[in-house]
């Protein structure tokens, strides 16, 4: 992965240490929390209902082990022992003291680690597919790409104070793990007929209050002309962008009222200015970054390992965890391995510190010492051999980390909601909790097949609730949770966004209203359908009158 280099270092140095003025300042009365909370969100430093937080960035999702030690260290050291890893590929900590933040950021410092941008209306952290260099499905290693993304957004002098925030994802895959679509700025790598590889640009997408699905800009933009179309739409957005309504001041809304037709022309216009100026990348330097993200040493192996068959079949917990958690590699003899942080019953995208560091020790023993963290708040090892898996399920397993759901019911994705957000209006924790408890039986889980189901806590879809095939959002009615639901979201290369289903419902009736969805959708699937199909298929009208019916 890419490593920092003199500059990168003293400049995450200087921003530390200007923070901790910053916070002395704070803490001595010399400035208000109102003034101050720019300083902070500008570092990771959100003031939550009980406590600060602090947004730890993990560019691309990608970690050191090392990194991830220091990660669970910081857990112990700063906060209660455990972090909360993030859709956008990040980790929080919900309990850090303010006066200890600027340690807890020297910390991460001297890992290579930050906090800049994960707030604030800039350009914050540049999301891909988990699975980048190792999927076998794969077009490209879409990480050097992100990286140079990651170089060019950083305290970038235009952007630094956008109308509103801004996210952007890269997908390397036909196969769309990163939720593109859903977007300020969606890339998706393919060839064009010549043969070249770039990238398609997506604009325009986006949850939250008013949600759409990204529409495309440019069908090719070729590598070395990737950031100057980039910076050509962060122009075109930082002029036209809505400034007097936070509520309409993201791209997508921009994109909404005057039409995709309009923008394209306004930053074709845009880049014809700029397009053969300093951001066009030679092929050099993008060879360089590339280097950076060269495959490890693996080794020449047969794709058929006969321990591994003999383990699956004398261990059924073992063979439904490789069913649901074991994924393809692109090199023979060795498979991607995801570690669910779902355990039943448990909170969705937690870990401690102990799991932290042994997930780092497993790395190190049978992964390259590489480690990802997903959006899906779930983590990966990425490249293990196959002959290694029994071995690493049987560590994992024994550390509460060896759930087989992936992809599953109860591999749920949820924000923190009213236990920790001043923003939420109504708890998400819980209910992710009661649902993964309902569904826990694993065969039952299996026979399901794929279901995601999302939760946010408020209407700004941290859970990503629109995305679900059953999203729900908690809501506050005259002083209860209330939680909508909806059907048929999507956050694939078939990304959609879901449809209400109607009245929404209370916290004591939400679960059964779940699990009457899944009963119905067992009861009509035809063969070797998802969830998703069916209700492609059937539409809502099914599903609404066993929701309703008695109502």
């Amino acid at each position: 992965m890419y490593r920092y280099d003199d500059f990168d270092r003293q400049l995450v140095q200087e921003r530390t240490e200007q923070f901790r003025e910053q916070v002395k300042r704070r803490l001595a009365g010399d400035i208000t929390e109102e003034q101050f909370r720019p300083l902070r969100l500008m570092n990771g430093v959100y003031l939550q209902l009980h406590a600060y937080m602090l947004r730890v960035a993990i560019p691309y999702g990608t970690l050191r082990a090392d990194q991830l030690r220091e990660l669970g260290g910081i857990a112990r050291k700063y906060d209660k022992g455990y972090g909360h890893f993030t859709t956008r590929q990040n980790i929080q900590y919900n309990w850090p003291k303010l006066d200890e933040i600027p340690d807890a950021l020297l910390d991460l410092a001297n890992v290579e680690m930050h906090a800049i941008q994960t707030s604030g209306n800039c350009i914050r952290n540049t999301t891909t597919d988990q699975y980048a260099g190792a999927a076998a499905d794969e077009i490209e290693d879409p990480r050097p790409y992100c990286e140079l993304i990651r170089q060019w957004s950083t305290f970038h002098p235009e952007f630094t104070y956008l109308p509103r925030k801004f996210k952007i994802a890269v997908t390397g895959s036909p196969n769309d793990r990163a939720a593109v679509k859903v977007h300020d700025i969606g890339l998706r790598m393919h060839q064009n007929d010549a043969g070249e590889t770039g990238f398609e640009v997506i604009v325009g997408g986006g949850l939250g209050r008013t949600p759409f699905v990204g529409k495309t800009i440019r069908d090719f933009i070729g590598k070395n002309d990737l950031f100057s179309y980039l910076e050509a739409i962060l122009r075109v957005y930082n002029r036209f962008g809505r400034r007097d309504n936070k509520y309409k001041a993201r791209i997508k809304i921009l994109v909404h009222e005057e039409g995709i037709e309009k923008i394209r022309d306004l930053v074709e216009e845009e880049w014809a200015q700029i397009k053969d100026g300093s951001l066009r990348v030679g092929d050099e330097e993008i060879a360089h970054y590339i280097a950076q993200f060269t495959p490890p040493a693996f080794e020449a192996l047969s794709d058929d390992d006969a321990d591994f068959e003999v383990h699956k079949a004398a261990n059924r917990r073992f063979f439904n965890w490789v069913r649901s958690n074991v994924i393809a590699h692109k090199q023979p003899g060795y498979a991607i391995a995801n570690v669910s942080l779902k355990p039943i019953g448990g909170i969705p995208g937690d870990a401690t510190d102990t799991q932290m560091e042994l997930v780092a020790d497993l790395s190190e023993k049978y992964s390259f010492g590489d480690v990802r963290v997903t959006h899906e708040q779930n983590l990966v090892l990425p490249h293990v051999k196959k002959a290694d898996l029994f071995a690493l399920w049987t560590a994992l397993d024994a550390a509460g980390l060896g759930t087989a759901n992936l992809g599953y019911v109860t591999d749920i994705i949820s924000c923190p909601g009213l236990d920790y957000c001043a923003l939420a209006t109504a708890r998400s924790i819980p209910l992710s909790q009661r649902i993964s408890e309902r569904f826990g039986d694993l065969e039952r889980q299996h026979d399901i097949g794929e279901l995601k189901i999302k939760i946010s806590g408020c209407i700004n879809a941290c859970g990503h609730h629109h995305v679900g095939h059953i999203g729900i959002l908690g809501l506050d009615k005259r002083g209860k949770e209330f939680y909508q639901i909806t059907l048929g979201g999507d956050a694939s290369q078939d990304a959609a966004i879901g449809k209400i289903a109607g009245a929404g419902f209370s916290e004591a009736e939400v679960v059964d209203a779940i699990e009457s969805l899944v009963t119905k959708y067992i009861d009509i699937r035809e063969s070797g359908e998802r969830f998703i199909d069916t209700y492609r298929r059937v539409g809502m009208d099914p599903f609404k009158e066993v929701l309703y019916g008695d109502r």
